[in-house]
Order: C-alpha cells, then structure tokens, then sequence
C-alpha cells in the first residue's frame, strides 16, 4: 500500500471524527445532560469502515459511492438537528451573531502563575487548554451551529478531494465532482440558515422538523459519484430499448437532472413556496431564492427535452440508414471495445461504399 493513500485515508477520516466529536460536546454543552456523549460511538462505524477499507481496498475508494463520507454523514447529522432543534428555543443575549470571546493575557498569565511550583510545563499546557475551552463556551449559540454547519459542509467538500480515488474515476472526472459539491453546498447553507432563521418558522416546531428533514435529504447526494461517471452498457438485445439506450448515453446527466429535481432545487422549492403560499411568510431573500429554484428546475426542464429530442432525433437517422442495431452508448468511454468497434464499422463503410457506386452507375446508363 502506497504510504501517501494510507496517510490521506486515515488523516482524512480523523478530520471527519474530529468534526463530529465537537458536534457531539456541543449538544452535550447545551442540553447539559452527559447522555448525548453516548452519540459519539456512532464513529465506531467509521472506524470499522476504515479498517475494511485498507484491508480490501487498500485505502482507495469505491465506484459511485463513498460509505467514509455516508458514515461522515450519519455521525455529524444528528448532533446538528440537535443543535437546532434547541436553538428554536434559545436565543443569544447579546446583538444577533456576536461573538462573546474575549480571550484576554490575563486569563493565560494567570494559569501561567499557577503553573509554577505545580507540575511545571505540562500543567501550564493543561491550564491553558481549560482557559481556552472555557473561552469557547462562551461563544453565542447561534454563532457555534452556524459555525458547524459550515465546517461540514467544507469538510465534505475537502474530504472527498483528500480521500484516495479508486480505479473507476480519473482525477479529471473527480475535479468536476468537486466543483459541483462547492455549488451544492453554498445552496444547501443558503436554505439551511436562510429559513431557519426566520422569526415565524423558529416558533413552528413542525416547519424546524420538515425543513431539517428536507436538508438532511439534500445532504445524501454527497457520498454518490454518478454526476462525473456514465453506466457502461453493451448493444446487446435487452439494451435496446430506448429508455436503457437514452440511460447508457446520458446517464451522469440524467442524475444530475434528477438531483436537481427531486433532491435539491425542487424540494427546496416546495418548501419556500409553504412558507409564502400556507405560512404567509414574505421576505425579501425568500422570494429571491424561490425564484432562483423555478428558474433552476425550468432550466433542468428544457435540458430533459433537449436531450430526449436529440437521442430521439440520432436513433431515428440511424434507423433510417439501416443500423438499428447500433447502440449509441458510452460516448465519453475510450477503451479496447470502443476502438473495436469503430474498426468494424469502418470496415463495413469501405466495404459497402463500392456496392453503392456501381450501384448508381447502373441506374445511370
């Protein structure tokens, strides 16, 4: 095993424990109850999943899915809906997202004191590092879940770049499946803290619990790696039919159309179009982004017909030169069969092409 896959898969799945641990401290903090310690142990199946991975793939990862980034999911989730779930009832005490550390030379100069004649050095460390843990416990409530919602979506986006790719992706495929997560997860925040933190909806126990489960659906898009990779299929006879051919030709399109739809943008849709048509909750960035999302699922709308119109239009014309059995499929697929059967096609061209002239120069005299 390559010293660099096991350094990036291990660093990067302790970034992912890490993460949710605070999560975890975080919800035990404000519920002050030391039972929600026992969420940690759901990066027990992150452990395992490690272990598993280095010994049958030796660190790399698999095709169309990532279970480290699943497992990611599963151990930071429910400490955020937590999270929100009790910032419905709580509320800062000072203006709106300030921040109350104040982190001081007093404070550090003061365990320094202490210090000495204790246990010299290492105490001075563990001094400081309850000052400092002390320090953040101030920090607003608000601005901590905001804080974490950040964090994970940036580790999502960050940890699947560090993770070791497997065999099925190219690094080019991987770096479109990164910039498609940095777009997703600047729309997933702007619904997240965008609706959330409406006055009206933070007083709907109900409306918290549907938007969070609306958001914790969009989250499952992140472990798939079908917007970068095609479905490999063969012209065989169960292949034939039109839906498997427009699926075998377009299929990362065709996902990337349907997350939009029944994933991301049209959920979100939805649930803004709730709160301003059931709710009667107007603003002026609710009416922006619900208007982005129609804009968006128009759009993906009008690239569902274009490609069906142009599938259509390319089984026809082939229909009519005599090559039904011709199936137009992996068109960004560059291997051995491919090749072969270009090289057959070309044959049966030149070989055909004679036919046809003296074909025509009969008809003519």
């Amino acid at each position: 095993m390559e010293l660099m896959v096991l350094l990036n898969a291990l660093v990067t799945r302790l970034l992912f424990v890490l993460h949710s641990l605070i999560g975890v401290w975080r919800v035990t903090a404000v519920k002050k109850e030391p039972k929600y310690w026992l969420l940690a142990l759901l990066n027990l199946l992150l452990c395992l999943e490690t272990g598993l991975t280095l010994k049958f793939k030796q660190g790399r990862g698999y095709k169309w899915f990532s279970p480290a980034i699943f497992l990611y999911l599963i151990c930071t989730v429910p400490s955020l809906w937590l999270l929100e779930i009790h910032h419905g009832t709580q509320y800062c005490g000072n203006e709106p997202g300030a921040v109350q550390v104040n982190v001081s030379n007093q404070d550090f100069n003061q365990s320094r004191d202490s210090s000495h004649g204790s246990e010299g050095t290492d105490h001075h460390i563990i001094q400081t590092a309850k000052v400092f843990v002390n320090q953040l416990s101030t920090i607003c409530e608000t601005v901590w879940t905001l804080a974490l919602h950040q964090t994970f979506l940036l580790l999502l986006v960050v940890g699947r770049w560090l993770l070791p790719i497997g065999v099925e992706i190219t690094r080019d495929q991987l770096s479109q499946l990164l910039l498609m997560f940095v777009g997703t997860a600047a729309d997933i925040l702007e619904f997240a803290s965008e609706t959330l933190d409406i006055e009206d909806v933070r007083k709907n126990y109900a409306l918290i619990n549907a938007i969070l489960a609306v958001w914790t659906w969009s989250m499952l898009q992140f472990p798939l790696d079908l917007a970068v990779q095609h479905i490999g299929c063969k012209p065989s006879a169960s292949t034939r039919r039109i839906p498997s051919l427009l699926l075998c030709r377009y299929s990362a399109e065709l996902w990337n159309i349907g997350v939009s739809l029944f994933i991301q943008d049209g959920p979100f849709f939805i649930v803004r179009s709730i709160l301003m048509g059931h709710f009667r909750i107007f603003n002026q960035m609710l009416v922006f982004f619900t208007a982005k999302n129609i804009l968006v699922v128009t759009l993906q709308l009008y690239r569902l017909a274009v490609i069906t119109l142009d599938f259509r239009a390319t089984i026809l014309q082939k229909s009519r030169k005599g090559e039904v059995s011709c199936c137009p499929c992996e068109p960004y697929e560059a291997g051995t069969h491919a090749t072969a059967d270009q090289d057959t096609e070309m044959k049966d061209i030149v070989a055909f092409r004679p036919k046809e002239e003296s074909q025509a120069l009969s008809e003519d005299q």
